[in-house]
């Protein structure tokens, strides 16, 4: 597929996230251990009358699930998205770097020591997410530094975190309540009081993220043309690391270490629209959103009557997804 016929897909592919997106998110509605017909979803939907039993599943379970799925799916995606951009790194999204591991820590022991506070872990997440990303960045800065290099230091990143979370559990299991779906990503139980604080900081860093997607499309010409076009280059990589932080945080922060949406949606957006960043990080954010709601369904509906945390499901995907990745960027290189 050419470049001229990829820039003329990018609408057609809009429409088609689009479409994918509102069916999924219909399906995850109706779709559950106990079903709910399409008439009522759409009489809840327009004010209508419903019955009782199907307001409660929609309104109680239904809805907080299905707005996680969506603004989790959304964030990561995007997130995912700037930090390849950011570091020139295919294979860097914010599981494989360690920043979701630094989000998650962060909650923790936000949890652990003010356990009142439901204010607090989206901003721990974010701090714990934006450290690591200033580690990774500044590990990046090595003028001998591969990609590969890159990655194993998040590898490791995520080790050293993975470890502090399972002590924190081991020392205080109240610390966080259902911390075994947090620490492999699941939206099962999320309330809808959970996601006041990180909706706001995901549809801020959102919005954004589409402003400053042309800055992306300019680094990505090198940095001295970059600094020839007036770009201060290293302060807008730290910018944009710091909102790839705000979004992997606020979606940690409710879902979890939910892991590869951030690996596997970008490159899929970018095999159909090609590398400019005014298609790209729209349409992963549709396609982040419309994936982890469909994980979430499948992994609803695929072992009942028992349910799987979508995390692992995901992990059944993106781990393949990696060593490919891993077995295509030998070829050229990882320097």
């Amino acid at each position: 597929m050419t470049s001229f016929n990829r820039e003329k897909a990018a609408p057609l592919a809009i429409a088609v996230s689009a479409s994918v997106l509102a069916a999924v998110t219909a399906a995850a509605f109706l779709v559950g251990s106990s079903s709910v017909s399409l008439g009522d979803l759409v009489a809840w939907a327009t004010g209508g009358d419903v019955s009782a039993s199907a307001k409660s599943i929609l309104v109680n379970v239904r809805l907080p699930r299905v707005l996680a799925a969506l603004l989790a799916g959304g964030a990561l995606a995007v997130a995912g998205a700037i930090i390849q951009a950011v570091l020139d790194n295919p294979m860097a999204s914010p599981n494989i770097i360690g920043i979701n591991s630094g989000a998650g820590l962060a909650v923790l022991v936000a949890a652990s020591v003010f356990p009142s506070a439901l204010w607090l872990p989206p901003l721990a997440a974010f701090a714990g997410a934006l450290a690591t990303a200033l580690i990774i960045f500044g590990i990046s800065l090595g003028a001998s530094t591969s990609r590969l290099t890159v990655v194993l230091a998040g590898i490791a990143i995520t080790s050293v975190f993975g470890a502090g979370m399972n002590t924190i559990l081991i020392v205080n299991p109240d610390a966080y309540i259902g911390s075994s779906s947090f620490l492999v990503g699941g939206l099962s139980g999320v309330l809808m009081g959970d996601l006041l604080w990180p909706a706001l900081y995901i549809v801020a860093g959102l919005a954004a993220a589409l402003v400053a997607a042309g800055k992306l499309n300019i680094m990505a010409l090198g940095d001295d043309t970059a600094h020839a076009l007036g770009m201060n280059v290293g302060a807008t990589r730290l910018a944009m690391l710091g909102l790839a932080a705000v979004l992997a945080g606020a979606a940690v922060s409710f879902a979890g270490l939910l892991g590869f949406v951030g690996l596997i949606v970008p490159h899929l957006v970018r095999f159909f629209v090609g590398h400019d960043n005014r298609w790209v990080l729209p349409l992963s954010a549709a396609c982040g959103a419309a994936f982890v709601v469909l994980c979430d369904l499948l992994s609803r509906i695929m072992f009942a009557p028992y349910e799987v945390p979508v995390g692992i499901l995901m992990a059944f995907l993106g781990g393949p997804f990696f060593i490919y990745l891993i077995l295509k960027n030998r070829r050229r290189g990882l320097e």
